[in-house]
Formats: structure tokens, sequence, C-alpha cells
């Protein structure tokens, strides 16, 4: 198991610090703070509206966030500093290389229709990263049929499952070589069947060591894979801890409240 960040951040892989974001009059976060090592998986869990969506927004820089930092890799996402320690806004081309470092993935797949599971994962490695169609076939091939899909590569979206599209979306993520994956409610469009092959390329990722937080209400998935769990509320952390420990004894009544409707994965297997 990687070990933890440090609390400040220091040395962390990823590093948010008194994040904040309004819509309007409407805080969506305020004040989140948290760090995570090279290699760690964090689950985030937490009800409907709690910001957990926001905060990968924030943390892939689709979403400006009003105050506080985010920093991966020790880079400050979506700003530079400038000499006089004064925040300045990136430009576009520098957001566009910086989430070539970050991999995320939807609750929609947002595959393009009309090319096959290979052509869409070559995508990325061809128009981002410039590799020539032949070495990024190579990649795309690879990463198919690291998620399963070996059999399935000359397939279109429509002739594929959910949960086949859902894993092509991952490999296409992967094809960048990101430093961190990001994972917002993935299996939550999925049919109940389905599911169980997505969380298994997630559980081997987190095996080979990639950097992950994963949004999710799968608390058996968060017990058995995360290193450490993050429950937020109304924009806030309320509690994190170890996975058994913070599923079998939560301290906070809101925890318990929410633990209490998915009562049936949190007990011991």
């Amino acid at each position: 198991m990687p070990s933890r960040a440090d609390a400040s951040g220091a040395g962390a892989m990823i590093a948010v610090s008194d994040l904040r974001k309004a819509f309007g009059p409407l805080t969506v976060l305020d004040g989140v703070s948290f760090a995570v090592a090279a290699g760690e998986t964090v689950v985030v869990l937490g009800p409907s509206g709690s910001g957990k969506s926001t905060m990968l927004r924030c943390m892939n820089f689709l979403e400006p966030y009003d105050a506080g930092e985010i920093r991966i890799a020790g880079e400050l996402v979506g700003y530079r500093e400038d000499g006089d320690g004064r925040r300045v806004p990136r430009s576009e081309a520098e957001i566009a290389r910086f989430r070539e470092r970050v991999g995320m993935v939807f609750q929609s797949f947002n595959l393009f229709p009309h090319r096959s599971a290979v052509e869409n994962v070559m995508m990325g490695p061809v128009h981002v990263r410039g590799i020539e169609r032949k070495a990024a076939r190579a990649i795309a091939e690879t990463l198919l049929a690291k998620v399963g899909l070996a059999e399935k590569m000359a397939e279109y979206p429509a002739r594929l499952s959910g949960g086949q599209q859902q894993r092509v979306a991952i490999a296409r993520a992967l094809a960048m070589e990101p430093k961190v994956m990001l994972f917002d409610e993935v299996t939550s469009a999925l049919d109940p069947e389905l599911v169980g092959e997505v969380l298994l390329v997630m559980r081997r990722l987190a095996q080979d060591g990639m950097t992950m937080i994963v949004v999710t209400h799968e608390i058996a998935f968060a017990r058995d894979v995360a290193d450490r769990i993050i429950f937020m509320d109304k924009g806030a952390i309320v509690e994190e801890g170890a996975p058994r420990e913070l599923l079998l004894n939560p301290r906070a009544e809101r925890l318990q409240a929410f633990l209490h409707r998915f009562s049936g994965g949190v007990a011991e297997s």
C-alpha cells in the first residue's frame, strides 16, 4: 500500500488546499483540503449535491475555482504564479498540455460513434501527443486488451454494451499516459450486471499503482480497493479515514445516515 501523503500536501501527487467554488449565491465547495500520495486510491463518497463532481472538474480545470489551490505533481492547476507571487490564468494551450497528464472518465462515455473502439483510443495519441498512427494503434490495442476488449477492437460504440463502452473510455484516458486518473460516477449509468466489469478494470489499475480519485456510491469497491475514503457533504469534507474504520465505525451522523442507505454493502466479507 502506498504511503499516505503528508496532511500539508508536501510530497503529494495531488494536493488540494482550502478549495472554494460557488455558482452565484450557491456555495458548492467550502474550504476542501486533502492530499493524495503517488499510487494511492482515494474514494470520495457523499450524497448528491455534496460537491464531489465539481471538485473533480476543478481538478482537471474543466471548472475554474474561486479560491484555494490544487496542485498535481507540484504544478498549480489552471494558474501560474508571476514574479510577484500573484496567480495568473494559464493559456488554453498550457491547460490542454496539463490535461494530458490528468485522465478523467465520466458517467457518459463520450465515444465518437463513427469510429471503432481502437480508433477512439488512438485519437489522443495521434492528434494530441503527435504519435505516428502505427505506434498509436499498438498502444490502443495493448490498452484495449488490458481492459478486456481484445475481441472488440473493430466494433463501433453502438455494438458495444454500456460496460464495454465505459472500458473503451478508460482505455482512451490511459492512452495519454496520465499521472493521475479521476473517475466521476463511472458506473452510475450502467445496468447493474455491467457494473462489475468496469470496477474490475479500476481495481486492476489500483493494484498497478495508478494514482486515483474515484467518486462513486459503490461501497463494496470503496471498502475493498480504497486506501482511504473521504466523505463529503454540503461542499465540505465531513470525515475521512481508512475504509474499514470509516465504514464500520463512522463518527459523523451525516455519514452514519448516508451509510444506512447502503447498509447491505458495508458488512464485512
